[in-house]
């Protein structure tokens, strides 16, 4: 008994001391004690009996040389709004592979709504995924969530030098296909290069190669704001579904592609970046492409595909300040023959050339445009892998007052004639001026 009432009394005088040290009556001697204690206990609520313990944990400390995941993945994103019918002389003027709200029966429109999660989650893996918000599956239904990204680089080296990429990703073929929405100029790609890959991706598994000091360099020509395509090495070589991004493989048969793009550094600072590429494979016009009536040339062709073959040129000369971008393809694929209402192996060729003047005004940048761009061939992806003829200048600005915000002012002047099941000759041309405002964050 007499242990227990010691040990009392020494529990009600350590409460006791700790009450008074919390509301600021302890004694001078008790004064050296930290202010993160006297915080810490004058949180506790006065409701706690006087015999009450409190545990105030401490502070987590991290295993060392472990990095938590938080600190692995970097999120950033972008989006863009437009509106696209100021000044428009032909409202059946349309491009649904460009803009789905180009022409009649739209207004404001969000094109993209993307966020990024990206980051080396181990010295030799390094993942991206990149989800859009404002995908678009056609008709009066807007703004899905779908998939654009999601690849995973495994490096093969201790410098990355060679790197295994693996999953959903855009195909190396043509610099503007490669160069991000957020960076290029024009509000939207070239029909030429554009027209063999929708949306640029899918699935893959491609083996990339450059030198470290070229891996930088790529970077660089991304982060100095001179609308570089990212870091897709100096030679990738790899396979892919061929059906586009989020369609599966329709004929057990995969796609080859091959790119060699070299950014040269002249001795006064220039940036030029010459390249070449190509793909083979064959291309299946699944049941759902095709209108009733269509035909395709044999039973072989429905079911094994079509010759899809492109190869490309590409030169690009940065904007510091006067820049120059151009490419053109030929090959041959599926397209829509009016004369037989079938789809055949048709040849296809185009281009286009674009010239910019990037001028730094304070802390704002304007960079002024004019593209020119031409196409004859089909679209494998559209209904009855519509035939297209297509001749369009653009002629635009790029200010962004600061880094978060960019505004394009883009006035295009097209003609274009398409043809399919639906209508076998349909020809439409006419102006429009176009604006989209970026945010990037």
């Amino acid at each position: 008994m007499k242990n227990f009432i010691c040990g009392a009394a020494a529990l009600l005088l350590s409460a006791s001391f700790l009450a008074n040290n919390a509301s600021g009556k302890s004694d001078s001697s008790n004064a050296t004690l930290s202010n993160t204690t006297a915080d810490s206990s004058s949180a506790v609520s006065s409701s706690l009996a006087p015999t009450d313990t409190v545990y105030v944990a401490a502070p987590t400390q991290e295993a060392p040389g472990k990095t938590p995941w938080y600190k692995k993945i970097s999120i950033r994103g972008y989006a863009q709004v437009r509106y696209n019918r100021l000044l428009e002389t032909n409202p059946l003027l349309k491009c649904d592979q460009c803009d789905k709200s180009l022409g009649a029966g739209n207004g404001l429109f969000i094109r993209r709504t993307r966020i990024i999660f990206s980051g080396n989650v181990h010295e030799r893996l390094f993942i991206y995924i990149q989800p859009d918000f404002a995908s678009s599956p056609g008709g009066n239904t807007l703004n899905f969530v779908q998939l654009r990204d999601a690849y995973f680089d495994l490096a093969l080296d201790a410098k990355k030098e060679f790197r295994l990429r693996i999953g959903q990703s855009k195909i190396p073929y043509g610099f503007e296909n490669m160069q991000s929405s957020s960076n290029r100029l024009a509000l939207d790609r070239n029909d030429a290069i554009n027209s063999a890959l929708a949306n640029e991706r899918d699935l893959a598994v491609m083996f990339y190669w450059a030198p470290s000091k070229i891996r930088e360099r790529f970077e660089e020509l991304t982060s100095l704001g001179l609308k570089g395509s990212g870091d897709y090495g100096v030679v990738g070589l790899g396979v892919f579904n061929g059906q586009t991004a989020n369609r599966p493989d329709a004929n057990d048969e995969l796609h080859t592609v091959a790119r060699i793009a070299y950014p040269i550094r002249l001795a006064n600072g220039q940036f030029i970046e010459p390249g070449i590429q190509a793909y083979s494979g064959k291309y299946v016009v699944t049941p759902d492409q095709l209108s009733s009536g269509v035909k395709v040339g044999s039973e072989e062709q429905l079911q094994e595909g079509f010759i899809d073959q492109r190869v490309a040129a590409s030169l690009v000369v940065y904007p510091q300040r006067l820049g120059f971008q151009a490419e053109y393809n030929v090959g041959r694929g599926p397209e829509f023959d009016a004369a037989t209402s079938s789809i055949k192996v048709k040849p296809l060729h185009g281009g286009y050339a674009q010239t910019m003047y990037k001028m730094q005004v304070g802390n704002q940048v304007l960079i002024p445009f004019i593209k020119l761009q031409y196409y004859k061939g089909g679209k494998k992806h559209e209904r009855d892998a519509t035939s297209h003829r297509v001749a369009e200048t653009e002629i635009g600005a790029e200010w962004q007052p600061f880094k978060n915000f960019e505004l394009v002012a883009d006035y295009s002047i097209a003609d274009r004639t398409t043809s399919n099941a639906a209508n076998l000759y349909n020809r439409q041309f006419g102006n429009r001026l176009r604006l989209q405002a970026q945010f990037n964050f």
